[in-house]
């Protein structure tokens, strides 16, 4: 069985650009509620709809993310067991 290590699969600088990109979509989203011509209870409204929408967002990523790497985890120990085998083969052995 082999040792792989997982490879990271996206840069820091791609990391810090989503960083960067939800917190300016957050910022400006707050900007725009408060700044609403409309009473205090729609702009309250509208604050916990969009906290209520970034965290469903984030579990939907999370169990996206968790589905993902238990098909790969699968997909290794499929792996690893067809390498022993193959391994094991002797195609000279007579039957």
């Amino acid at each position: 069985m082999s040792d792989t290590p997982v490879k990271q699969q996206s840069t820091a600088a791609f990391y810090g650009q989503a960083v960067a990109s939800f917190a300016v979509a957050m910022v400006a989203t707050a900007v725009g509620i408060l700044r609403l011509d409309a009473d205090a209870w729609v702009r309250g409204f509208l604050g916990i709809a969009v906290l209520y929408l970034v965290t469903s967002t984030f579990t939907l990523a999370k169990v996206i993310r968790d589905r993902q790497e238990a098909g790969q985890i699968v997909s290794r120990v499929d792996q690893a067991r067809l390498d022993r085998l193959l391994a094991e083969h002797d195609p000279f052995e007579k039957l």
